[in-house]
């Protein structure tokens, strides 16, 4: 009987670690998990994203904050978040969609992101911020973590009609460092520059 009850819980806590929760966040609401007034100095980077069959160009954003301050829910953990920008593509037939986006992480902080006395491990900022898609789920293998778009992010009929993501956010224990990730959109794989946590 305990040996059951003890790979139950085995169970609940692997699916929970490989299954990131998501929730809806607003801005700049979300902020004071990780600053005392609300107010975060961020780094932001970006990689061209050029699909293939489509005019114009995305872009993949990568937005890193300091480590929380003291007394805040995030006290010295690392804020990352990320957005796909395809406003400005566009194609005429076989409109091309990201489907997904896997980066390597490594191990995830969870915090109560919406103050509703349960932690999570994935913040969409739906509210108060760009964009019109979220992720609709969340997955670890190993130290890669993965963002799952249904419906996917697509061009649009023309540049300037695509879609852009929410930013959507994580917490690391770990500062940041240029990572190479991947979307994958029309059938393709599209290698692009990042920033993750630096994790041992």
């Amino acid at each position: 009987m305990k040996t059951s009850v003890f790979i139950t819980v085995l169970l609940i806590v692997f699916f929970a670690a490989c299954n990131p929760k998501l929730v809806n966040v607003n801005a700049p609401a979300v902020n004071y998990i990780f600053d005392n007034d609300g107010t975060i100095t961020v780094n932001d980077t970006s990689d061209d994203i050029a699909l293939a069959g489509m005019q114009g160009t995305g872009f993949l954003q990568s937005r890193t904050f300091p480590p929380g301050e003291t007394g805040t829910a995030a006290a010295g953990l690392y804020g990352y978040e990320y957005r796909i920008d395809l406003s400005e593509v566009g194609g005429i037939l076989n409109i091309v969609c990201v489907n997904s986006f896997e980066i390597v992480f490594g191990p995830l902080e969870s915090l109560d992101f919406d103050g509703d006395g349960n932690k999570e491990e994935v913040y969409v900022v739906t509210s108060g911020g760009l964009g019109n898609i979220a992720p609709s789920s969340a997955s670890m293998s190993g130290d890669t973590l993965t963002f799952n778009f249904s419906p996917g992010i697509c061009a649009g009929n023309a540049p300037g009609n695509g879609d852009c993501s929410f930013f959507f956010g994580v917490v690391s224990a770990y500062p940041a460092h240029p990572v190479t990730s991947s979307i994958q959109a029309g059938g393709f794989d599209y290698q692009l520059e990042a920033r993750a946590p630096d994790f041992p």
